[in-house]
């Protein structure tokens, strides 16, 4: 972790780098979707000054309601092939595809496939008032 003291001109030391190794990220369940997990990747807490990096995992047959949210989110798609609905357009997606979610857009996810979905997902640092439509 980053020491976030100031230094003696009052300002913010500048970032360092930070390594995080894969068994050191916690995954928990999002309370609002059944079957979608959340592991933080770097956010924050590390020292990121501008966006948290977030990774995702969907389970077969699970999805997510349809929501908005207060920041815009930029994915990239690691594992599965799954459904989102940005808007009121359906989007099948698969490894390697990326996808800008704008901030206030409705989206949610819909995994029908037999493999779990994975992809990351990187939003502002700050506070993210999500809002359930369905």
């Amino acid at each position: 972790m980053r020491d976030t003291t100031e230094d003696a001109g009052g300002e913010a030391d500048e970032p360092t780098p930070v390594v995080k190794r894969g068994d050191e990220i916690g995954y928990e369940p999002v309370s609002a979707a059944e079957g979608l997990r959340k592991g933080v990747l770097i956010d924050e807490s590390d020292g990121a000054p501008n966006f948290a990096v977030r990774r995702f995992e969907l389970a077969p047959g699970a999805a997510v309601p349809r929501h908005t949210n207060a920041v815009e989110h930029e994915q990239y798609v690691l594992a599965g092939e799954y459904v989102v609905g940005i808007g009121e357009e359906e989007h099948v997606v698969r490894p390697g595809d990326a996808l800008l979610i704008p901030a206030g857009v409705e989206h949610w996810y819909r995994n029908e496939g037999d493999e779990p979905g994975a992809f990351i997902c990187a939003v502002p640092n700050g506070d993210d008032e999500i809002e359930l439509v369905e």
